[in-house]
């Protein structure tokens, strides 16, 4: 599936709940579904600045494509780096970087994270996409 379709997919998802404590209760369960980094990257050079909680972000380029493995200290951020984790992995450099990321404004992110969330949001969105520039200035 492209990115957008993976978004698409999220976008309907989300609006199958009625109320955000749903919505919530989802992210949740979407982190604790993450499969997690193992414990050797959890360190300096893999943590996302940025983001109140703790939030471990492993990259992985093979065969064209970039995958990550993330985890978190903290429940909610673990199920937001798992929405991140879901829409980019198994993707060019060149998608990722170019990829307009509107699932998050669509599904009401921005507006019902606490600002110190929705900042982490963004340095996840951030790290991911300067990985992918990164290789894609390499390959």
């Amino acid at each position: 599936m492209s990115i957008n379709e993976l978004q698409d997919e999220l976008i309907e998802d989300f609006a199958f709940f009625e109320d955000w404590m749903q919505k919530y209760e989802y992210i949740i369960q979407l982190g604790k579904e993450l499969p997690l980094i193992e414990e050797h990257y959890k360190t300096d050079d893999y943590i996302i600045k940025g983001c109140q909680s703790k939030v471990w972000l492993q990259p992985a380029f093979e065969a064209g494509v970039l995958n990550f493995k993330a985890d978190s200290d903290a429940i909610i951020t673990k199920g937001l780096v798992s929405l991140m984790v879901r829409v980019l992995s198994g993707h060019s450099p060149k998608e990722i970087a170019e990829s307009d990321l509107y699932f998050i404004d669509k599904i009401g992110l921005k507006e019902h994270l606490s600002p110190t969330r929705a900042n982490g949001l963004l340095s996840m969105v951030k790290q991911m996409k300067l990985y992918a520039m990164a290789l894609h200035a390499r390959v």
